[in-house]
């Protein structure tokens, strides 16, 4: 009787041992992250539900966000404040987010000299203190791209760039040591230019491996890879690519995504938005309207890519069923003017630019002209304006230039 007593009195300390555990975190899945860096998380509310709201709808499941110690600096309180809002309205609608608590870009070589390491201490203490645990919260990103700097890369010769690589890394692996102490259950990782940079960037400290891929071609593409993913089974590691896609950099978004896919690698894509002033020349996915630059990048987003298969490519034949030479005949047609005497009358541009509209819209559903300024963007251009004041001559030129592109593509001969 007494053994019983005594083994029901152990079920039961067992039990509220076991009930009084904090819940341990699952391991997040970083191959399932397919995100985009957000430089305006700052924004109002309705800016960034509206504008997550497009990412969103093409499967965007985290953001990559910029922070650091002067923001702070300005308004503690403030600064905390609006970034667990906007952890908070992420959440609340299916992503996660990277906050990066430094930047390697520009560096200020002031950051990690030894005798400022209090500072920015206390930086990381206060913040990483403050949102630690916060539901939607992914992973702190402790610098990104340390070595992306003039400090680094203006150094005079290469020992003292290897010196203050050194110099910059210590700051990185002190940053990570503090994180982790402050946030033990929190993941960390560094996003590296490059990498050849990983084993530097304290990976034994890190919990998923995380680089930078802007590179050119396919080949050189993979080889960053294989160097990642070794680096990643070296440390016992996931890895994740947390920045890539670059249409000035000989990098296209479609082909860095598909090549992520290959290697079963999460990606955060640069970035979110097209912005100007910023980066939108050359990067972002959606305008602020949710317009788009390239159908290619959000079908990449998606996990469908361009078929660069010549043996498997169907041509366009835009004019199998006579549409081509129907919109040559309109042209021709809204280029008749009156010759009778005292009666002569110029061509109606809206009947020109009906006409040039069916032309354009074959060639640029057939992808027979250059995308990068649509055709069908200046008709609609010269639709918005009033038709007294419209260039008649630039439409009639306009609209002649469709015939010859019509003819030449669709192989149509007088």
């Amino acid at each position: 009787m007494k053994k019983l007593f005594f083994a029901a009195l152990a079920i039961i300390f067992a039990i509220n041992v076991y009930a009084e555990q904090p819940a341990k975190k699952q391991k997040t899945d970083y191959s399932k992250i397919h995100g985009v860096c957000y430089t305006g998380w700052r924004s109002d509310e309705a800016t960034v539900r509206q504008q997550l709201g497009y990412g969103q709808r093409i499967g965007i499941n985290s953001t990559r966000i910029w922070m650091g110690p002067s923001q702070w600096e300005r308004n503690p309180e403030g600064f905390i404040k609006t970034l667990k809002n906007y952890i908070a309205i992420c959440n609340s609608m299916g992503y996660t987010v990277m906050p990066i608590l430094f930047n390697g870009n520009g560096l200020n070589p002031d950051l990690v000299k030894e005798e400022n390491w209090p500072a920015a201490e206390k930086y990381i203490r206060a913040v990483v203190g403050a949102v630690k645990g916060t539901p939607g919260l992914l992973c702190w990103d402790i610098m990104n791209e340390p070595t992306c700097n003039d400090y680094y890369k203006h150094a005079p010769d290469e020992a003292t760039a290897e010196a203050r690589a050194d110099e910059i890394f210590r700051f990185v692996r002190k940053a990570c040591q503090v994180c982790k102490e402050v946030a033990p259950d929190d993941d960390i990782t560094v996003g590296v230019t490059y990498p050849k940079f990983i084993e530097r960037a304290s990976p034994d400290l890190q919990d998923v491996i995380s680089f930078h891929d802007y590179r050119e071609t396919r080949a050189i593409i993979r080889y960053n890879y294989d160097i990642a993913k070794a680096q990643a089974e070296k440390w016992g590691k996931q890895m994740i690519n947390s920045e890539m896609g670059c249409i000035g950099r000989s990098n296209p978004y479609d082909v860095a995504l598909q090549i992520a896919d290959e290697y079963n690698a999460g990606w955060y894509l640069f970035e979110l938005m097209i912005s100007y002033p910023g980066w939108g020349e050359i990067h972002g996915l959606f305008y602020k309207d949710g317009t788009i630059r390239d159908p290619s990048i959000i079908a990449a987003c998606m996990g469908f890519y361009r078929n660069r298969d010549l043996n498997t490519m169907v041509r366009e034949n835009p004019n199998r069923e006579g549409y081509a030479d129907e919109a040559i005949r309109l042209i021709k047609e809204s280029f008749k003017e009156n010759k009778e005497v005292f009666k002569t009358t110029s061509a109606s541009t809206d009947d020109i630019l009906e006409a040039a509209e069916w032309a354009v819209n074959i060639l640029e559903a057939a992808q027979m002209v250059p995308m990068h300024e649509l055709l069908s963007a200046k008709i609609l251009y010269w639709r918005s304006q009033d038709p007294r004041e419209r260039d008649t001559k630039a439409i009639r030129q306009f609209a002649y230039h469709l015939v010859d592109l019509l003819q030449e593509n669709c192989e149509i001969f007088e």
